[in-house]
């Protein structure tokens, strides 16, 4: 999700860095793929992989130069998460629609609320005519409006280096991608100037 919204930001001409803070480094294989397919400067996003205390600093040197900075946390460390939740405008927390799922969310919900951090929650993985969503839906806070299905073209553009919108522009699940990614932005710009009117 995270290289998915990445990629269609900055295929809309914003300047976006990722910061991936998960030992797996999933994004970084991802985005070395990339690199490897665009070159360095076809890969059109700043890229960094980085733990621990350093992640704040990262942050704050890459705010002034950048429009948009995600950060891939891994779900389960809390000093990790803590120190990404701490710099963040908003929590984007993907989960399939499942009660394991969405247990396995309480963590880092309470993270959020201890560092008074606004969440979305984003439901991946989404079969079509599953009952289970909409039961579990109903029961979350902060729900996004938006969610992704449960689509192969999704793996298959990250085998690629590519997002979504790159390698399938005219798919569904790359209008799902812009139309999360205007709905996180929407709310982003919505908060900042809630924050202006107020200073």
């Amino acid at each position: 999700m995270a290289a998915h919204l990445a990629v269609a930001w900055a295929n809309q001409k914003r300047k976006v860095a990722i910061i991936d803070t998960d030992p797996q480094g999933s994004l970084t294989q991802w985005y070395k793929v990339r690199e490897s397919v665009l070159g360095e400067d076809g890969a059109n996003i700043t890229f960094a992989a980085i733990s621990g205390w350093r992640v704040r600093s990262e942050i704050d040197r890459l705010k002034y130069t950048h429009d948009i900075i995600v950060v891939d946390c891994p779900p389960h460390t809390e000093a990790e998460a803590r120190s990404a939740v701490r710099a963040a405008d908003l929590v984007v927390i993907p989960l399939q629609p499942s009660p394991m799922d969405v247990w396995a969310t309480s963590a880092t919900i309470q993270i959020c609320k201890q560092e008074k951090v606004p969440v979305k929650m984003v439901l991946n993985r989404v079969h079509p005519q599953a009952k289970l969503t909409e039961a579990i839906s109903g029961d979350m806070v902060g729900l996004a409006g938006n969610r992704f299905g449960n689509r192969v073209i999704f793996a298959g553009a990250l085998m690629h280096g590519l997002g979504v919108t790159e390698a399938a522009p005219n798919s569904i699940a790359a209008d799902e991608v812009r139309a999360l990614g205007k709905e996180i932005m929407t709310y982003l710009n919505r908060k900042a100037a809630d924050a202006k009117k107020s200073a």
